[in-house]
């Protein structure tokens, strides 16, 4: 796998190299370099520094020649700019200071063809479902493949409840929620929360 960094910030790509341990990359300063890296690859993430690439980034959405697997961080990520960025099909979304754990994570998420986002805009989108809002393809989804008390946990998910939230609306166990979110998952064939609202929004 070829890691491609789109920067022209040789300061925050230096802390990536150094605080992520990233060794084999290629850094591109513009759209016209990184079109040709990308023909030349098989498979690549590109990794988007949008405090200094931004509008290379835009321009490539704008244009409909958005590479697969693009991955944009930005010093103070914002929540808006998230949905809008993952709107475009935009594979992660995130501070470009994170820790190497989130990093690997991110990267391990965008590998298996998932998006990827940080804790607060996840939240974010999921509340922005609303239950009344699942459309009847979503609805049949549900009905098809779980159970009426996952279902219920899915309306919960969706109002953005987290998984003791949930235990206390439903009377249960914090450990049942999680073996029904679990249940969920593995039915749905979906991995997160964040997976779970883009299937069904």
């Amino acid at each position: 796998m070829k890691i491609i960094f789109l920067s022209s910030d040789m300061d925050i790509v230096n802390e990536w190299v150094k605080n992520i341990s990233i060794k084999n990359f290629v850094l591109c300063y513009d759209i016209e370099s990184l079109k040709d890296e990308v023909h030349t690859s098989e498979f690549c993430i590109i990794i988007v520094d949008y405090d200094s690439a931004n509008l290379s980034i835009n321009k490539l959405i704008s244009s409909n020649n958005l590479p697969e697997n693009t991955i944009v961080l930005e010093k103070s990520p914002e929540i808006a700019t998230g949905k809008i960025l993952l709107s475009h099909n935009i594979k992660a979304y995130g501070n470009s200071r994170m820790l190497k754990i989130h990093y690997d994570q991110m990267i391990q998420t965008v590998q298996n063809n998932n998006i990827w986002t940080y804790p607060e805009l996840t939240s974010a989108l999921v509340k922005s479902v609303k239950q009344n809002s699942l459309n009847i393809n979503s609805e049949k989804i549900l009905h098809n493949r779980l159970s009426k008390k996952e279902i219920d946990v899915v309306y919960l998910i969706l109002k953005g409840m987290t998984n003791n939230a949930i235990a206390d609306k439903m009377n249960i166990t914090t450990r049942t929620v999680k073996a029904h979110v679990s249940s969920i998952f593995t039915k749905l064939h979906i991995s997160d929360r964040l997976s779970l609202v883009l299937l069904l929004k």
